[in-house]
């Protein structure tokens, strides 16, 4: 003999599922952001320089230290403030 519940299935409502996905889809794109920024710092040339702590003597060694892909904040206006 098999006992049954006669309670229903509690199922979350529509929008705490929509609120978890967006948490989840925040918190992967902090974790692509951070992934990217960290590649861009590990293959900068500023990190294989001898002297980083120097100032560049040229404008072309400053354009060299500099190539790597630059990464900017957004805007106040843009930004998801909670």
């Amino acid at each position: 003999m098999t006992k049954t519940n006669d309670q229903p299935h509690a199922t979350p409502p529509a929008g705490h599922l929509a609120s978890l996905a967006h948490r989840v889809a925040a918190v992967l794109a902090e974790c692509s952001y951070v992934q990217r920024k960290l590649l861009d710092l590990r293959l900068g040339p500023d990190l294989y320089a001898g002297d980083r702590d120097r100032a560049p003597d040229t404008y072309g060694e400053f354009l060299f230290r500099t190539s790597r892909r630059l990464h900017h904040e957004p805007s106040a206006r843009d930004r998801d403030i909670r």
